[in-house]
């Protein structure tokens, strides 16, 4: 695990590091290249249509999501059926699993076809995560910037560069006080794919 180089829009900012671990090099560069080829072309990847602010839009990227049997998932007014996992993604999950000590039993995957594919400001603060979830993200392809801002203070914003092959952990109450984002950029033109490793409680009556 290496020192996060997290950078501030303004100056004299600090991030809680606490909430974030970050692993630059968890696959090589050649791991990642067979992997992103792989997955372009076998996972039967979909547009879906999600509400946000009180509107219905097209996602600008494509997903997935793959798990355990019924562990559904729902996402700004959308319900994601797991798909059964492929043997590559039940091997990524368990090194994920020996590296973190975190158990996850599902995955949701995100497609950026290039610079103009993005994810809006959200929490990943869905019931079914439980109250702290922990979230592992692994990035593959382009390197895009990923964003936080505080909820109740936008003044309190910050960035990383996502790497080829690089696992980032968001753990504590992350999800509770920060929101996160890929915005859009004219600089990446390349594909970037991001697997991002949960673990779905049932829901109680």
């Amino acid at each position: 695990m290496n020192q996060l180089n997290l950078f501030g829009i303004n100056e004299g900012l600090i991030f809680p590091e606490n909430l974030l671990d970050y692993y630059p090099e968890f696959l090589t560069r050649a791991e990642s290249r067979i992997l992103i080829k792989k997955l372009i072309t076998e996972v039967p990847w979909q547009q879906r249509t999600v509400t946000m602010y009180g509107k219905e839009i097209l996602t600008p990227r494509l997903t997935a999501w793959y798990g355990d049997n019924n562990k559904t998932y729902s996402f700004s007014g959308t319900k994601f059926d797991p798909i059964t996992w492929t043997n590559e993604l039940k091997e990524l999950k368990q090194k994920i699993e020996i590296l973190t000590n975190l158990p996850f039993n599902s995955v949701l995957l995100n497609y950026y076809r290039d610079g103009n594919d993005s994810v809006a400001w959200h929490s990943d603060d869905e019931t079914e995560l439980g109250e702290n979830p922990n979230i592992a993200s692994l990035s593959i392809g382009q390197s895009r910037i990923f964003e936080f801002r505080h909820k109740k203070d936008y003044h309190k914003k910050y960035a990383l560069a996502l790497e080829d092959g690089a696992l980032l952990i968001m753990k504590g109450d992350l999800q509770h006080h920060w929101e996160h984002r890929i915005p859009k950029s004219k600089v990446f033109e390349l594909p970037r794919i991001n697997l991002t490793f949960r673990s779905v409680h049932p829901l109680r009556n």
